[in-house]
C-alpha cells in the first residue's frame, strides 16, 4: 500500500488561516478530495495521511468531515489548544474518532523558541502518551535543540518530524547544513522519533534539481534509516514549486538506490504503522 503521508486540504473562507497570503494565486484559493484523487492515481497512491493547516479545533472537525466521506484519506491529524488545559476533554473526543492520529501544533509560526518546553504545556504530551496519539513535529533547524530535549521527556510519545526540520537548502550554505545534520543526526540517534520526506522543494530555490535535495535525503536516509523515514507530497504546498508528479519523481529518484523493501516502506510502510493505518 502506498501513502502519501502528508497532505492538506482547505477553504479559505473558512476565515481561520492566518498565515495564508492573501494575494499568492497558488496558497489562497479552495483545495479539496476532487482536486487530489486523479493525481494520487496517477502517482499510484492508495491513501493519505491529512494534517491540519489551521489552529483551530473547528479545521479539525472539518478534516474529520473530509475524511468521513473520502475513504483514502486514512488519517487525519489535528489541533488542539496545547495552552488551554481544557482542551484534554476536546483531546479526548476527538481520540474517539477512527482516523484522528493525532495532532500538530503549527511550532515553526511561535515566537517562542523554546515554547515547546514551557511547564504549562506539558499536560498535552502526557495525554497524548497517555491516549496512544502521535505527535506531529513542526519547526525549523533553530528548534532542533529544544526538540531534543522534549523527545528525551517522553520516550513513549510516538512521535514523526515534519518535512525533515525544514532545512533551509536554498540557502546552499555548507555551515546550514552542517548544523542541521547533527542536530537532526542527534534527533535520530537519541530518540525512536520517525521523519517525514516532505516538503524539501519548498526549502529549495526556484530551479532546484535533485542533486540540490541529495545530500539532505541522503543523510536522512542513513540516520533514520527506512523503516523510520515516510513520504509525503505536502500538496498543495508543494505547488511553489512543482506539482505532486514532480516532487513525485524526484522522490523515485532520490530513494532509486535502495532496495525494493526500503523503498516500499519510505512509500508507505512506515507511515502505515506509524499511524496505524
Amino acid at each position: 500500500m502506498k501513502i502519501d503521508a502528508h497532505q492538506h486540504f482547505w477553504h479559505p473562507d473558512r476565515g481561520d488561516y492566518g498565515w495564508m497570503p492573501k494575494d499568492n494565486a497558488i496558497l489562497s484559493r479552495p483545495y479539496a478530495p476532487q482536486d487530489l484523487g486523479p493525481q494520487l492515481a496517477a502517482a499510484g497512491i492508495d491513501g493519505t495521511v491529512l494534517v491540519q493547516a489551521a489552529p483551530t479545533v473547528q479545521e479539525t472537525e472539518y478534516m474529520l468531515g473530509i475524511a468521513d466521506a473520502t475513504p483514502w484519506v486514512m488519517g487525519v491529524v489535528g489541533w488542539i489548544d496545547f495552552e488551554n488545559p481544557a482542551d484534554l476533554s476536546q483531546l479526548k473526543r476527538l481520540s474517539q474518532h477512527l482516523k484522528f492520529k493525532g495532532v500538530r501544533p503549527m511550532i515553526q509560526d511561535i515566537p517562542d523558541e523554546g515554547w515547546m518546553l514551557r511547564d504549562d504545556i506539558q499536560w498535552a504530551f502526557r495525554a497524548l502518551c497517555d491516549l496512544g496519539l502521535r505527535f506531529d513535529a513542526l519547526g525549523f533547524p533553530r528548534h532542533l535543540a529544544n526538540f531534543r530535549t522534549l523527545f528525551s521527556r517522553y520516550p513513549d510519545l510516538q512521535i514523526v518530524i515534519d518535512h525533515c526540520m525544514k532545512p533551509q537548502i536554498r540557502e546552499a550554505s555548507a555551515d546550514h547544513l552542517r548544523f542541521w545534520s547533527e542536530g537532526i543526526s542527534r534527533l535520530a540517534d537519541e530518540s525512536a522519533a520517525c521523519v517525514k520526506f516532505s516538503a524539501l522543494i519548498t526549502e529549495a530555490n526556484e530551479g532546484w534539481t535533485v542533486e540540490d535535495l541529495r545530500p539532505y535525503t541522503d543523510h536522512i536516509f542513513a540516520t533514520f534509516g527506512p523503516e523510520r523515514v515516510m513520504w509525503g507530497s505536502d500538496w498543495p504546498v508543494c505547488r511553489l514549486r512543482g506539482e505532486y508528479a514532480d516532487w513525485h519523481a524526484a522522490a523515485q529518484t532520490l530513494t532509486a538506490d535502495l532496495t525494493d523493501v526500503d523503498r516500499a516502506l519510505i512509500f508507505g510502510g512506515t507511515a502505515s504503522s506509524f499511524y496505524g493505518l
